[in-house]
């Protein structure tokens, strides 16, 4: 299964036109002061404060490829579906609630996993006020449109606690006229029984109108600004009673030497868990992408997730290098365990926290996606399947899609 990003796409924002009968030599004043005060506020208050929504910053925005609309609210379309626990399923039920609408495919492994982390992080990061926010997907393939495929799929990617989630399937053609509907592309291979399906995420206000749209992709594995960004859009939809910051952290803007999505940190040389005598770079490798992966073999999520890194490493080849952070094991320990996991990339040892602390690792594992000039590109918290970071690769770099 693949998915397919649109382009990136800006809210539409309307100019300021000063009126016709103004004489010249005023109105090239006025045009003049107008471009000082559009530098300084921008094209309102927003702008101000770079706020594209209340608590929403345009970097974040960025994020999400957040298209406000701010003018013509449609009314979402209709459906009437089943979801994962074989009830009912409709968007009138969801009125008096914000909804944050999405189309997965109930068989995919990468993309929409990645969503379903987004998803699961977001309802957390809205507290008190995810009784007001409903998580609401359409299944986006024909081929597996059985609720117990659906529940199956939810249940496997951790959103089967949430109460607040649903996941609507029914025949092909009520799913197609649907597809239609929102008008998502849907391309279908009978003979794989496979599709390549639309990424909008559309926003949805408690009285049925589409207020905003974005967009999971790639900076999806992004998991908590994304995360973040997402639950705070679904909040500013609501009544401003009901408004709220919610938690979890706002992707800030990238700066010299940082660290932050963006940003270009500088290498630091970590000695070689296999060889302490050695050190190797944590920076970009001869031009290629890296995946840095901090760990360490108390990690129980690290233990799952090593293999499946290794996997990666061994279908990537040497067009992504890879590097191993173990971050508090000694080097027997650390080597042992690497060991017992059948890693062969390149393993650095940080018991001295040195790169962990300069990258601000909030837990393990994490991994961090550097492109060939060393800007970092993803932050992901958590495990990556192989099957993830397969598709992560592949969209960063599409020479890889081709096995060159």
């Amino acid at each position: 299964m693949s998915d397919t990003p649109r382009p990136p796409s800006h809210g539409k924002r309307r100019p300021v036109r000063p009126s016709q009968w103004i004489p010249w030599i005023v109105l090239a004043v006025i045009v003049a002061v107008g471009i000082v005060i559009a530098l300084v506020v921008g094209f309102g208050t927003a702008r101000a404060t770079d706020q594209v929504e209340p608590d929403i910053n345009q970097t974040s925005a960025t994020l999400l490829q957040l298209d406000d609309i701010h003018t013509d609210h449609a009314t979402a379309p209709a459906y009437d579906l089943t979801d994962q626990h074989g009830k009912p399923m409709t968007a009138s039920e969801f009125h008096g609630r914000s909804v944050v609408l999405t189309f997965n495919d109930d068989q995919c492994e990468d993309l929409c996993t990645l969503l379903a982390q987004d998803i699961a992080t977001a309802d957390h990061d809205l507290g008190a006020a995810a009784k007001h926010v409903a998580f609401v997907s359409i299944n986006a393939n024909p081929y597996y449109p059985n609720v117990s495929t659906v529940k199956a799929w939810t249940d496997q990617h951790g959103l089967g606690k949430l109460k607040n989630w649903y996941f609507g399937t029914a025949s092909p053609a009520t799913l197609a006229t649907i597809w239609k509907k929102y008008g998502v592309p849907v391309e279908l291979d009978a003979q794989d029984k496979t599709v390549v399906h639309g990424t909008e995420i559309f926003f949805i206000s408690p009285t049925g109108k589409e207020v905003a749209l974005g967009q999971f992709g790639t900076e999806s594995a992004d998991t908590a600004p994304f995360a973040h960004t997402l639950a705070q859009m679904a909040v500013d939809t609501l009544p401003s009673a009901d408004r709220s910051t919610v938690a979890g952290p706002a992707l800030p803007p990238a700066h010299k030497g940082g660290t932050q999505i963006g940003a270009t940190p500088p290498p630091t040389k970590l000695p070689d868990l296999r060889n302490p005598d050695q050190k190797i770079s944590t920076g970009s490798s001869h031009g290629t992408y890296t995946v840095v992966n901090f760990w360490a073999s108390t990690c129980t999520a690290c233990v799952q997730e090593l293999p499946a890194l290794e996997r990666a490493h061994h279908d990537l080849g040497s067009s992504v290098a890879f590097r191993g952070i173990d971050v508090s094991d000694t080097s027997r320990a650390g080597l042992a365990f690497a060991h017992r996991t059948g890693v062969t990339y390149p393993l650095l040892n940080d018991t001295q926290g040195t790169v962990s602390g300069q990258y601000r690792i909030t837990g393990l594992p994490y991994t961090v996606i550097l492109n060939p000039k060393g800007k970092i590109v993803i932050r992901h918290a958590g495990a990556f399947t192989a099957e993830q970071l397969d598709y992560i690769m592949q969209t960063l770099d599409p020479k890889l899609a081709d096995g060159n």
